[in-house]
């Protein structure tokens, strides 16, 4: 929602949508952005333009920054922090800061682990509830940026992105605190044991033959007993970590567990595995789009997968999940940004281009919980030739 303040209420973390005065009377080449710079606040403060436009919907409003800067929430925030929702464009300046540190991190611990190391996972304490904290104050940043990888910083993000995805469907399913914690952790150390694979099997670009294939089947069994050998690790990520590639038919590997011998730990496990990695780009394939990854799971889920774990991930990423290019009805195309609380059909899209016209419009967000417009179908990127990364 567009609202008009004075300029002394502006705040960092505020979308400006615009600047109420000439563009001779201010230093910004652009009159919309995110505040995020404390030399830009200033600079806005002291460029002689009395009131802004601001975007509700992309930023911060006049009472959330005031909550942030009270000094008595502060000070009870030391004792039990809390996350206030914010937009996508605005959490995925903190969630590329955190993917980077976590990225160095998982980096340091698989390399720990490659040299026969007892892995210091108590550390990772912190890494982890930053990216929970990135997950409640909105959970699109870090999934859309997961997906963004590239092949070679697969085996590490990938480690982040499970990270994320499990705290995400953690909270669908009620989890919370130390229980949150645990499963995030789980979802970081499931695939150490890649590091004990050789290069040449883990990085093969081509179809792996069956004797390759079960060198990559003894990976989760690898990872368990690296987690064995260190230190403050517990049950919940080693179940993960073992049993993340195992089926409800009792299909998968390594111990092929079925049913209730399997736990919903490691049930979650396995559906944002697979999630993340049919949406990643792989040195093998290519990475699908949200949408088509879902519906392809959805094909599998009978006896791959729990059902009530996949419906619930659903829920939790959306039909048309963070960073899917869509169609509407106008013809119109745009790329989901966030999800509603009107359904899970009714996501909220950022429109940039005419598909009638075949030409850029102004992007604009639109909350198709409260459109006469809605998706007519789910479009291929690659297709209409945009990069997705440069319009989140």
């Amino acid at each position: 929602m567009r609202k008009k303040i004075r300029i002394n209420d502006i705040r960092l973390g505020m979308f400006i949508d615009e600047l109420c005065g000439r563009w001779l009377d201010h230093p910004f080449w652009k009159s919309a952005f995110l505040l995020d710079d404390d030399k830009d606040l200033q600079a806005l403060k002291t460029c002689g333009i009395k009131e802004v436009w601001i975007d509700t919907s992309k930023g911060l409003d006049v009472a959330e920054a005031r909550i942030e800067e009270s000094p008595i929430l502060q000070a009870v925030s030391q004792e039990a922090p809390t996350e206030i929702r914010v937009s996508l464009e605005q959490e995925l300046v903190r969630a590329r800061n955190i993917q980077a540190k976590a990225k160095t991190a998982v980096v340091s611990m698989f390399q720990e682990a490659r040299m026969g190391n007892a892995l210091k996972v108590g550390e990772a304490i912190t890494l982890v509830d930053e990216i929970s904290g990135s997950v409640i104050r909105n959970p699109g940043a870090m999934l859309t940026l997961a997906r963004l990888k590239n092949k070679d910083d697969y085996t590490y993000l990938h480690s982040v992105a499970v990270c994320a995805l499990m705290i995400a469907l953690g909270r669908q399913r009620g989890f919370e605190g130390e229980e949150l914690r645990s499963l995030g952790m789980a979802g970081l150390l499931h695939d150490v044991g890649k590091v004990g694979i050789p290069e040449e099997v883990l990085n093969k670009p081509g179809r792996l033959t069956d004797e390759e294939f079960e060198i990559i089947k003894q990976h989760p069994v690898k990872g368990w007993e690296i987690l064995k050998a260190s230190y403050d690790v517990d049950e919940t990520a080693l179940d993960v970590c073992r049993h993340h590639h195992e089926r409800v038919d009792g299909k998968g590997y390594p111990d092929k567990l079925s049913g209730e011998a399997l736990s919903l730990y490691a049930r979650m496990g396995a559906v944002c595995d697979v999630y993340d990695a049919i949406t990643s780009e792989r040195c093998y394939k290519e990475p699908w789009e949200p949408a088509t990854a879902l519906r392809k799971m959805a094909e599998w889920r009978e006896g791959q997968f729990d059902e009530a774990i996949f419906q619930a991930f659903v829920k939790t990423v959306g039909i048309y999940p963070t960073g899917t290019l869509v169609k509407l009805q106008s013809g119109r195309l745009g790329v989901v940004t966030d999800q509603t609380d009107a359904g899970l059909l009714k996501p909220q899209v950022k429109v940039f281009f005419s598909g009638t016209s075949r030409g850029p419009i102004p992007q604009k967000i639109i909350n198709l919980a409260r459109s006469q417009d809605s998706i007519e179908s789910v479009e291929d990127p690659l297709r209409w030739g945009f990069d997705l990364s440069k319009i989140m």
